[in-house]
């Protein structure tokens, strides 16, 4: 019974075929239900974790590998001596390697974005990590449609020796060499802002955000360097790999380093002024500061530039060569200092008193209490002008914060002023028409009698 013949197939492979198709996709069946169980038991946490994430993304992929491989291994235990036969195993070969080759894909994938996200959300992008990781998935996609053809080529009869022995002899070492890269650049993103928050000393006065400031400069300025080395090295070894003989580049980046030293000593000139800056904190990210004529928000920092973005949000790039004396608003604390108009017909005396009360309201309320350093008080009387009495407030803030308290104080001073009849003044001028100001009348002329 078990040998009786089918079209050139005996009912026993008939049987083992379809018991092994059947098992394989009740392993597809009970791998899927295992993910599904695992991305539920995940998603009660608030966080996205990279499990997750990659059960989310491979779980496709891997449960048609799994069903491919059942009538693939079924398609051999039934022996079939014709070419559609053949045909059919060979195309369910080459769609296995495929798909094996994008769950691989898939994962590396699933990991960069995961990174991705990870560093958006913790706002912690140093260096040039994101962007050689982007570059790296890149070339993995080229990389898996190259390895596809060569695999697919060769499941069909073609001979891709020449290619094969290419890959055994130097393919593995430029892999090795970007895979060793790309591990040593996210870990010098991920290790030097923690050494750098290790290491720096936190300076007398300085504030716990101010401290984040110089540490995220300081972070980045130095993993990008270190990358930026890393790249360069793993180019040449990638060249040597291909057999390019790197003596004659590096001697001709040789003469073109002397070439630009001639005509680049602007961009030498801006990378030392850089590095003069970050050594010694002039400024940092997210200060306000004034430099080369130009006031703004510092956005970014490297050895060569620094990038500002005023109130306008007018983004200035400014070379660091070009700083001359940087003049910052917000390192370690801001300065309140605004001066108030009162009429002349007011009493100083009193005047201040009811500036002061403000003043020590506004320290005191819980809203803005956090943000004041030295309550702000009246200094003195800064200047008699042609229309009123100007004087001058003095007082601390946190740093970007003095602009919104000394807004806030404005507002309570002048409703504070109308309700104590206080009067702010505006120019005006007074204006005779033909007579004369009574205290400058001439007195009558007296005629002596001899």
């Amino acid at each position: 019974m078990w040998e009786q013949m089918y079209i050139g197939i005996t009912l026993k492979q008939i049987v083992i075929s379809a018991a092994v198709v059947v098992a394989f996709i009740l392993l597809a069946w009970g791998a899927r239900f295992l993910m599904v169980k695992g991305i539920n038991k995940l998603t009660h946490g608030t966080k996205i974790s990279l499990a997750k994430s990659m059960i989310s993304a491979l779980q496709v992929p891997l449960i048609i590998i799994v069903v491919l491989a059942g009538f693939y291994l079924a398609s051999y235990l039934i022996a079939q001596e014709n070419t559609t036969w053949s045909y059919a195993v060979k195309g369910l070969a080459n769609a296995l390697a495929v798909m094996g080759i994008y769950l691989v894909i898939a994962a590396i994938g699933t990991f960069i974005r995961w990174y991705r996200e990870e560093v958006t959300a913790k706002k912690k992008n140093v260096g040039m990590t994101i962007r050689f990781m982007s570059l790296t998935w890149f070339l993995l996609i080229l990389t898996s449609i190259w390895l596809a053809i060569m695999v697919s080529l060769s499941i069909w009869g073609h001979n891709i020796d020449l290619v094969t022995g290419w890959l055994g002899d130097h393919g593995w070492r430029i892999a090795m060499i970007i895979g060793i890269s790309l591990a040593v650049i996210i870990s010098s993103g991920e290790i030097v802002p923690r050494f750098i928050s290790s290491t720096v000393i936190r300076r007398r006065n300085e504030t716990q955000e101010a401290l984040r400031k110089r540490n995220a400069t300081l972070s980045k300025v130095l993993a990008t360097t270190i990358q930026g080395f890393i790249i360069f090295i793993a180019i040449f070894m990638i060249l040597s790999e291909l057999s390019i003989d790197i003596t004659p580049v590096l001697a001709s980046a040789g003469v073109v380093v002397i070439a630009i030293g001639f005509g680049a000593q602007t961009m030498v000139k801006d990378l030392f002024a850089g590095f003069y800056i970050i050594i010694e904190n002039q400024y940092q990210i997210g200060d306000w500061v004034k430099i080369a004529d130009v006031e703004g928000t510092v956005e970014s920092i490297n050895l060569r530039r620094t990038v500002l973005r005023d109130f306008y949000g007018i983004v200035h790039i400014v070379p660091n060569g070009e700083i001359r004396v940087a003049s910052n608003y917000t390192k370690e604390k801001s300065a309140v200092n605004m001066n108030i108009n009162v009429s002349y017909n007011e009493d100083l005396n009193q005047v201040i008193k009811v500036i002061n009360r403000v003043c020590k309201e506004l320290a005191e309320d819980p809203e803005w209490a956090p943000s004041i350093i030295k309550t702000p008080q009246v200094l003195r009387v800064e200047k008699l002008g042609d229309s009123g009495i100007d004087i001058k407030i003095l007082g601390e803030t946190r740093p970007m914060r003095q602009w919104e308290v000394m807004g806030e104080l404005r507002l309570r001073i002048k409703n504070t002023f109308d309700k104590e009849g206080i009067e702010i003044p505006w120019p005006h001028t007074k204006v005779y028409f033909g007579n004369a100001m009574p205290q400058l009348k001439k007195k009558p002329r007296v005629t002596r009698r001899k």
